[in-house]
């Protein structure tokens, strides 16, 4: 780890052969726990306190991460509230020989520094100086309304067993190696599972192997503790003409209980790809119950608003279902 100025860090290191997940190369799940660990150094460093992951912004996957690249997680603080920090990351790699390193993905982390009581505290404000960093922390306020309507669009759906799209539930126990030193279940490990969960759900869909190639509004609403039971439940609820557009809930709790709270949600699309690593085409889903309705359509709601924040654009095969 190295830092690059007093609000951004810098992680080097070489994916290593355990990185690589079931399509061949570094999977999303793992990008994305390089992204929260990048942020949280950058967060803790610049708060001088226990910070936490409270949302995840849009992230695309790109040309994937192999095995042996050298990979540079770049984390800079943009943009800071009273207790928050907007965190702009950018995953890049390369061959460790030398060459240029190519950007994988690029995402924004918020995360809130939090005191020994588990409430917000105050942070020291970040002042940009540069054009640059006035243009990334113009690029992190004009995204805020964009969050707060997916929030909100979010916080309004109900997901029930009257549901008869493809669904899958993970369930097991978070162990001791999932934590972080503050005692949580890292924000990283906990969107490897979405992306794990998001997986299968796809996959048994379609019947091929699937990959994310977007991962958006990952909204973190309490901690997760070592040895609670956690449910991870993925439903599709909308297909373009590649994409297939998968909610993932994190439930938790004690295992001694009966219920389990929501932890974190978020929507994944998923493609599949055949032999040669390409793109095709998946069966289009059709509703049939209300719920099953309701849900496509708040599947068609979030696109529309993802689509008000610069540069958030999915494909239009990702999109459009039946190729329309």
């Amino acid at each position: 780890m190295s830092e690059t100025a007093a609000n951004a860090v810098t992680l080097r290191f070489l994916a290593a052969p355990t990185d690589v997940g079931h399509s061949g190369s570094v999977d999303a799940g793992t990008v994305l726990e390089w992204v929260d660990k990048a942020a949280y150094a950058a967060a803790v460093g610049w708060s001088k306190s226990y910070c936490v992951t409270a949302y995840v912004g849009n992230i695309h996957f790109a040309d994937p991460v192999n095995s042996g690249d050298m990979v540079e997680v770049e984390a800079t603080i943009v943009y800071t509230g009273r207790s928050s920090m907007h965190i702009r990351t950018v995953v890049s790699s390369g061959d460790p020989r030398g060459g240029p390193a190519t950007m994988r993905s690029q995402c924004m982390v918020i995360f809130v520094a939090v005191g020994a009581d588990g409430k917000p505290v105050p942070v020291p404000q970040f002042e940009p100086t540069t054009q640059e960093e006035i243009e990334q922390r113009d690029h992190a306020l004009a995204r805020i309304k964009v969050r707060e309507d997916i929030v909100q669009a979010m916080s309004g759906q109900v997901y029930t067993g009257a549901g008869t799209a493809e669904n899958v539930v993970l369930r097991f126990m978070a162990a001791p190696t999932d934590v972080n030193w503050g005692g949580k279940v890292h924000g990283g490990i906990v969107m490897k599972w979405i992306d794990e969960a998001a997986y299968v759900c796809a996959s048994r869909y379609c019947g091929m192997d699937t990959v994310a190639v977007f991962s958006g509004g990952v909204r973190f609403y309490r901690p997760l503790l070592i040895g609670h039971l956690v449910e991870v439940e993925a439903r599709l609820v909308y297909t373009g003409t590649k994409g297939m557009h998968i909610a993932v809930h994190v439930r938790s709790g004690d295992p001694k209980g009966r219920e389990l709270q929501l932890t974190t949600y978020c929507l994944t699309v998923m493609v599949a790809r055949d032999e040669n690593g390409t793109s095709v085409p998946v069966p289009q889903w059709v509703p049939v119950s209300e719920e099953d309705k309701r849900l496509h359509a708040h599947a068609r709601e979030l696109l529309e608003i993802r689509g008000r924040a610069p540069g958030n654009r999915l494909p239009n095969h990702l999109l459009r279902a039946g190729g329309k």
